[in-house]
């Protein structure tokens, strides 16, 4: 092959690559080899190739079964990097500062990958016993108070093609496994405008968390404290929510405020 052939090859393929990018990100839900194949147009056998270097790259996650496929980690490490000069990760910054400032309790943000709550920012305590992630990590939806804000922006419709068997994954003892318990705290969430979790993904964790509203008034994240249950007391669990609350009043204001 002549070198300007191969340099040809080299960029149809880097096309792919972001096709395949730009239609996950379109359909938000996960893909199979055969829709791939059809809706980009491309043989089979050129997409399989493709989606297993990116699997291998982590730029794609596969399920149990390794038959359908959603973006991957890697993407959103890239994309918290970039968050991190960006507005939302500023005025995480500053409202994150003032609750710890305050409560001396560790604040995150998060935002709805799937049926996961991916962590794009964070603040940390000063206590040495405390609860510590990282940007990219994600937990299920339905076992954090942030990922249960998350849902409650969603309808019932979307939520049920989420959960299309209505099953739960256990993480503890504490996890809500129960579909109509999990509908239940979100109608709850939508209510009031706050959600909590305790020790449902983390044993021995507590999470109270809030929505920040993007500028058609949609859950663009979710704005939450985690702190041991050592440390829970009914004073400070209502100091905490009210620290939330107003946080991601002041972030949804500065952000996606439409005049």
């Amino acid at each position: 092959m002549k070198e300007t052939e191969k340099q040809a090859a080299t960029v149809k393929s880097a096309d792919r690559v972001l096709d395949i990018f730009e239609l996950f990100a379109e359909r938000q839900e996960p893909i199979n080899l055969t829709e791939l194949s059809r809706e980009l147009d491309m043989p089979a056998s050129s997409a399989h190739k493709l989606l297993q270097n990116l699997l291998a790259r982590g730029y794609l996650e596969a399920d149990k079964m390794g038959k359908t496929f959603r973006l991957g980690y890697k993407l959103f490490e890239i994309g918290s990097k970039y968050a991190q000069r960006t507005d939302l990760a500023t005025e995480f910054q500053l409202s994150a500062q003032k609750i710890v400032d305050e409560l001396n309790e560790s604040v995150f943000l998060t935002i709805r990958n799937n049926d996961m709550a991916l962590y794009i920012a964070e603040k940390q305590s000063s206590h040495p016993v405390r609860f510590v992630s990282h940007l990219g990590m994600q937990l299920p939806l339905h076992a954090t108070a942030m990922g249960k804000v998350l849902l409650s922006g969603m309808s019932e419709a979307d939520i049920t093609k989420l959960y299309p068997d209505r099953q739960l994954g256990k993480l503890t003892d504490t996890t809500i496994t129960n579909y109509e318990e999990l509908m239940s705290q979100i109608r709850h969430i939508r209510s009031e405008g706050i959600g909590y979790s305790m020790g449902e993904s983390v044993h021995g964790i507590r999470c109270v968390a809030a929505p920040v509203f993007g500028a058609q008034q949609q859950i663009a994240a979710s704005l939450g404290v985690s702190m041991p249950e050592a440390r829970w007391e009914p004073e400070l669990w209502e100091r905490v929510g009210r620290a939330v609350v107003q946080g991601a009043k002041e972030m949804s204001m500065k952000l996606f405020y439409m005049p």
